[in-house]
């Protein structure tokens, strides 16, 4: 903890969407730990075309309590990152709270699957709430937040979470996986272009591409349904290490060094973290 707190983070602030369990709370409770305050952010609510149950407001309180032992404060917002208006306001009371966002962490994210024949119509709404979420949602929470981050003249980092899906590619023919996949490689590009405008602010930006890691979005009976014979889709190379499934607190721990000032010359990279997956 210590060393992590050398590395400048200490007093900070994080802005995370998802963060009411899985990754997003793994990452805001590393960040905690490392002397990090928390702005969480959820929706909190179920999305009809995703089969698994998401996030509650249970789960987010839980989250703000789990941080709160870590002796930080942590400021609980339900929002859709569907919608731009409510993210301003998020990022509105973050400023209003905290008085600045130095770190933000765009991960919300979605998997949606299907068995068997979809028609055009779920189709098209599994893709729209696929693209809503993690291509629209990204862009939606770097437009509110950037602008922070540029004003607080201390420069920052974003870190964008994509997936080994959004370098390798994955698909299946349903609308869900085709938005997720579309989605994951979308905000490589968003990364880029974002290193690019926010550089000469100090600010930096990435993303990161775990494999399939141990959470209620791929831990749960549909997603297990789903997979039952769809191991040659979903594995397009094979894992040069022995993992399996990666523990969230791998993905905590590259972002960890990603935002600190150990990563400092560290912009526009897609950092896998994947057990040698998408190696070539």
């Amino acid at each position: 903890m210590d060393q992590l707190k050398s590395n400048g983070l200490e007093g900070k602030v994080a802005f995370i969407t998802g963060a009411a369990r899985g990754q997003g709370r793994s990452h805001a409770l590393a960040l905690a730990r490392a002397g990090v305050d928390i702005v969480a952010v959820d929706i909190a609510d179920q999305i009809p075309t995703v089969s698994y149950a998401m996030a509650s407001r249970e789960d987010l309180d839980e989250t703000v309590a789990l941080v709160e032992k870590e002796d930080r404060r942590c400021l609980p917002i339900v929002a859709d990152v569907r919608d731009i208006h409510a993210m301003q306001r998020a990022a509105d009371q973050a400023v209003a709270e905290f008085g600045r966002i130095d770190i933000v962490l765009a991960n919300a994210g979605i998997l949606i699957t299907a068995r068997g024949e979809q028609s055009i119509d779920e189709a098209a709404a599994a893709w729209d709430d696929g693209i809503g979420v993690m291509l629209s949602g990204v862009y939606n929470t770097v437009r509110v937040t950037a602008p922070v981050l540029v004003d607080g003249g201390a420069g920052g980092s974003i870190v964008i979470t994509s997936s080994t899906a959004g370098l390798n590619g994955m698909h299946d023919g349903t609308g869900g996986m085709a938005a997720y996949t579309a989605a994951k490689h979308g905000v490589i590009g968003l990364m880029r272009g974002y290193a690019k405008l926010l550089g000469k602010h100090g600010i930096r930006v990435n993303t990161v591409h775990p494999m399939g890691v141990a959470t209620p979005m791929v831990i749960n009976p549909q997603f297990e349904e789903f997979y039952r014979g769809g191991e040659a889709m979903l594995e397009t190379q094979p894992r040069l290490l022995p993992i399996q499934i990666l523990d969230p607190n791998d993905i905590s721990n590259a972002i960890l060094w990603l935002v600190s000032d150990a990563a400092r010359a560290v912009t526009g990279i897609t950092l896998p973290v994947d057990a040698g997956v998408t190696t070539p």
